[in-house]
């Protein structure tokens, strides 16, 4: 299979290449310099080579990325799977934060999909798409928790259309920094930041896709003057980072959120990534049609965090 082509031309604020690459939403920035430096992008007809090249409005940049690779070309890697619940038809995981679901530019191996392909061999049969097989849907890299795989087609296909119909119940803990009302609901329009390709943004009406988090708060701690919050949210929509994101928007980010939380964390969060953990999954089975509520304990990060708070005042 030959590379795909992605055609670009610079419309406005001329600024390095391997960024103007990115921010287009393509690649990372790392994957954007590493086609740079192999030859595979070209400046108005002319391989460049040059990071820092910045290129003049109405150029027009070439990039050839990599096709994608096909399922037999996907490693089986023997990476142990924490499975909550499983039959013949689907199975639940423990996703521990830090494991990518599949493969991508700079993930190539070592990924959830990896281990689903060494643990199910060729019962996965490319379920869901080449790269994504038995994927329904995804966790952030950094998120915890349980997450739905399918092991036959039609199982895909149902918790697919289940997820678009707000027929499965998914909730989260978060850590998040002040307090918020005993419940609410969180709701707008979501999609890329105009200001930052790599992040979500709440958009005007209008632009992006209707995004709804309804939460309810479970405890608040005050430590050293400043309150944290554990929360309890239910997603009522999908979208990349949106529970991330509604909560930065109500000025109430994360603890040790590294893109959407606070420029320093102060000396009490000892989380080094998000604190944000998918407690719950709970559905009518897609082909038996049994109830299957699926729990996932929290880490042992998260809760070395929590048994910090708990050891404050409690309000």
């Amino acid at each position: 299979m030959s590379a795909k082509i992605i055609r670009l031309y610079v419309e406005s604020d001329p600024q390095r290449l391997d960024r103007y690459i990115a921010i287009q939403n393509l690649v990372s920035r790392t994957m954007a310099s590493r086609l740079i430096g192999e030859g595979r992008v070209t400046l108005n007809g002319t391989v460049v080579t040059k990071t820092s090249l910045v290129p003049a409005l109405g150029d027009e940049i070439l990039v050839h990325l990599q096709p994608p690779r096909s399922l037999a070309e996907l490693k089986p890697q023997a990476i142990k799977l924490d499975i909550l619940y499983e039959d013949s038809d689907l199975l639940a995981i423990n996703k521990p934060a830090g494991m990518v679901v599949h493969p991508a530019p700079g993930n190539p191996d070592n990924t959830l999909v990896n281990a689903l392909i060494h643990y199910l061999g060729d019962d996965l049969r490319s379920i869901g798409g080449v790269l994504r097989p038995g994927i329904v849907h995804r966790l952030d890299k950094d998120t915890s928790g349980v997450m739905l795989a399918a092991k036959s087609e039609i199982a895909h296909q149902r918790l697919v259309e289940m997820l678009s119909d707000k027929q499965v119940h998914r909730s989260y803990l978060a850590l998040c920094h002040g307090s918020l009302p005993d419940k609410g609901v969180v709701e707008g329009q979501l999609g890329r930041d105009p200001k930052d390709r790599k992040k979500i943004a709440v958009l005007p009406e209008g632009r992006g896709r209707y995004a709804r988090t309804t939460y309810q708060t479970i405890a608040r701690y005050e430590v050293g003057g400043r309150i944290v919050s554990l929360l309890c949210c239910v997603l009522d929509t999908g979208r990349t980072h949106q529970i991330r994101v509604h909560l930065r928007s109500l000025q109430r980010p994360m603890l040790g959120d590294q893109v959407y939380g606070q420029k320093k964390e102060p000396p009490f969060v000892s989380m080094k990534r998000q604190a944000l953990h998918s407690e719950r999954v709970c559905f009518q089975h897609p082909v038996s049609g049994a109830q299957v509520d699926v729990r996932c304990p929290i880490p042992e990060d998260m809760q070395w965090q929590l048994d910090k708070l708990v050891g404050s005042a409690k309000i």
